[in-house]
């Protein structure tokens, strides 16, 4: 039989057990609220009961009782500071323990220890869910991406031309025509050069005719002094 052994072991030693409602009642304090397991709530509820109890008391031998349990100063300034005045008209029932539903895994069942007066609107007993998005495939990402990237350059040269002043636009066209000026002369440049390359050669060559011209008499005399 188990008289006067009262709570749960939690499967845990003695020490662990002890350190485990530390720790839950110290993260209690700071964000007024913590998820766990079943059993882990309903065994820290008479453990948060006498913290609170102590705070509102608030005597300096109470304060060193909590200290020695929680040990943790920031966590005992709160609880004396915060959480004992807002329960100081009530007389029990610090704290509520909402089902959540099992968790995925091992299956256990997972419960929200709240303190009374601090709870988050909106939040109350909400278990979290994730949606799952639905996969592109890559040939529509790359699609749309391309897409996206014309539409954005389109939109940056459309606001550039709308931001600029008309001096500017002026200024801009000067700058396109003379542009299109040198373009012009540059291109003429070049047929005249290569008009000027088709003639030399036509030019070089008349010498020559007349070398030849002048080599063949000569011939011709020579072979009559020989006869």
């Amino acid at each position: 039989m188990r008289h006067r052994k009262k709570g749960r072991k939690l499967g845990r030693t003695a020490s662990h057990k002890k350190a485990l409602l530390r720790n839950l009642a110290a993260e209690i304090i700071e964000h007024k609220e913590i998820r766990t397991t079943v059993a882990k709530a309903k065994e820290m509820r008479s453990t948060m009961d006498r913290l609170i109890t102590y705070a509102k008391k608030g005597e300096l031998h109470h304060r060193r009782l909590a200290f020695a349990f929680l040990r943790n100063k920031t966590a005992v300034h709160t609880l004396f500071e915060e959480i004992g005045p807002a329960f100081n008209e009530r007389s029990g029932g610090y704290s509520r323990v909402l089902r959540l539903g099992q968790r995925k895994g091992d299956g256990a069942e997972i419960a929200l220890f709240q303190l009374v007066g601090f709870e988050k609107l909106g939040e109350v007993g909400k278990p979290t869910t994730r949606k799952k998005k639905a996969k592109k495939s890559k040939a529509e990402t790359a699609g749309t991406s391309t897409a996206e990237k014309v539409k954005e350059q389109t939109a940056d040269e459309s606001e550039t031309a709308g931001d600029k002043k008309p001096e500017e636009l002026e200024t801009a066209a000067e700058v396109a025509t003379a542009g299109q000026s040198a373009e012009k002369n540059s291109e003429a440049e070049t047929e005249t050069a290569e008009s000027q390359k088709d003639k030399k050669p036509a030019a070089e060559t008349a010498p020559a005719d007349e070398e030849k011209a002048e080599v063949e008499p000569e011939r011709d005399e020579k072979k009559d002094k020989k006869e």
